[in-house]
């Protein structure tokens, strides 16, 4: 009679209730991944320290009141405290992180949970974090790179340096895109132990709603054009953009902004400076339940991120039937990949996002096109690719003639 595989999944990439939307893409793969009936989870993910609750503290003031254990969906989790001093918390943080963890790993082998290996999920400094953890406990891992842990990080010496020893003991690296597997094969990582396993999306939550219900749902404007940029407010994610933007762009076109983040002041007064404040709606952070209507209320969604491995926004907006203007930059090509889905920016500026607005309306994409170039990232395959994967480490740990799965 076989039983699930039992996995600890590891990252401070995840949701909370303090945090409701932090890291809710590693918890989709794991909620997409427990469906199976094939495999049980624990979740540790840790946050830092701070000693004050309030929302006078921001994000500090969430962590202080991120519960120390919850459940969340029916999957237990775990968040022990870290210390993450300013300056010098890059290059301490995976220790720092595998100090809080490894405790908290040992009760719940103490208390029967005796996981077969564990899921960690960003390179660094989760991932060589797990890697102190899974030595010190006997069990193999994985690795989950998912954006900036490989197309920033490595640009340091340290880190670089250390991502590399976690990918020498790893059992397997998985990659959201190829362009992360192929970067971490340029810096030296066994491309034997490299696999691409993207993301998919939740074709049931994220769905084509009617236009002029959604804009009515909303309160926005029936008429005229509406781009929509979803993300945090920081410069990365290139919200200042899509402002710069809407000055070239005709009078009718607006822009509604979904997200929150330190950048927001800065792109209020960059809106009033270009004389568009007006025609600029800011959404704040918006629920993951209620991202389909602003999906479905906008004619495109642009993402004008310096950097991404695999954007969720751009298949949730094209699942909403929604195309998407994009940088051409890392995995988005391979989500942008058919004229159905949208077009990409050769270069990251206001004059390429105008062009780019200008040919996507042009060539006038029905929204049942883009809806069912969706519909091919489902999560199927996916779950298939994780599950064989994980079945085959947790079988070669169990030694010649075992197998993990197996009462």
């Amino acid at each position: 009679m076989t039983r699930p595989i039992r996995t600890l999944l590891m990252s401070t990439l995840y949701p909370s209730s303090a945090r409701p939307t932090h890291g809710i893409f590693v918890e989709t793969r794991l909620r997409e991944l427990l469906r199976t009936g094939e495999v049980e989870t624990r979740v540790l993910a840790p946050v830092p320290w701070f000693p004050l609750r309030g929302t006078r503290f921001g994000e500090y003031g969430a962590f202080a009141a991120t519960p120390r254990r919850e459940v969340r969906n029916d999957i237990q989790v775990e968040h022990p405290r870290y210390l993450l001093p300013p300056k010098i918390g890059m290059n301490i943080a995976p220790g720092m992180i595998a100090r809080a963890a490894l405790p908290a790993a040992r009760r719940l082998l103490e208390e029967g949970f005796d996981f077969d290996l564990i899921d960690a999920h960003y390179y660094y400094p989760d991932g060589v974090a797990a890697a102190a953890v899974a030595r010190a406990l006997g069990k193999p891992f994985i690795v989950t790179a998912r954006g900036t842990d490989l197309n920033l990080v490595p640009e340091y010496p340290l880190p670089r340096r250390r991502i590399l020893e976690t990918a020498a003991q790893a059992s397997a690296s998985i990659g959201v895109c190829k362009a992360l597997m192929d970067r971490l094969a340029a810096l030296g990582a066994a491309p034997s132990k490299l696999h691409v396993l993207r993301n998919g999306v939740d074709l049931a939550r994220f769905v084509p709603e009617d236009r002029a219900a959604a804009r009515s749902r909303l309160g926005l404007d029936l008429e005229g054009r509406l781009l929509l940029s979803v993300g945090h407010l920081i410069e990365r994610k290139g919200h200042h953009i899509a402002v710069e933007a809407l000055a070239l762009l005709p009078n009718n076109v607006q822009l509604v902004i979904a997200g929150a983040g330190v950048e927001r002041g800065r792109l209020e007064r960059l809106a009033a400076e270009r004389g568009v404040a007006a025609r600029v709606r800011f959404a704040g952070a918006v629920p993951q339940t209620e991202l389909k209507w602003y999906y479905s209320a906008a004619d495109a969604l642009v993402l004008c991120s310096s950097r991404e491995g695999w954007a969720n926004v751009l298949l949730e907006a094209m699942a909403c039937g929604t195309p998407v203007i994009a940088t051409d930059i890392w995995g988005t090509p391979e989500v942008v990949a058919a004229p159905e889905a949208g077009c990409l920016m050769p270069e990251r500026s206001a004059g390429c996002l105008a062009q780019a607005f200008d040919a996507l309306f042009a060539r006038g994409i029905a929204r049942a096109e883009t809806r069912a170039y969706a519909e091919k990232f489902s999560w199927e395959a996916t779950t298939q690719g994780q599950l064989r994967l994980m079945r085959a480490i947790a079988d070669d740990a169990a030694g010649p003639g075992r197998t993990a799965s197996r009462l």
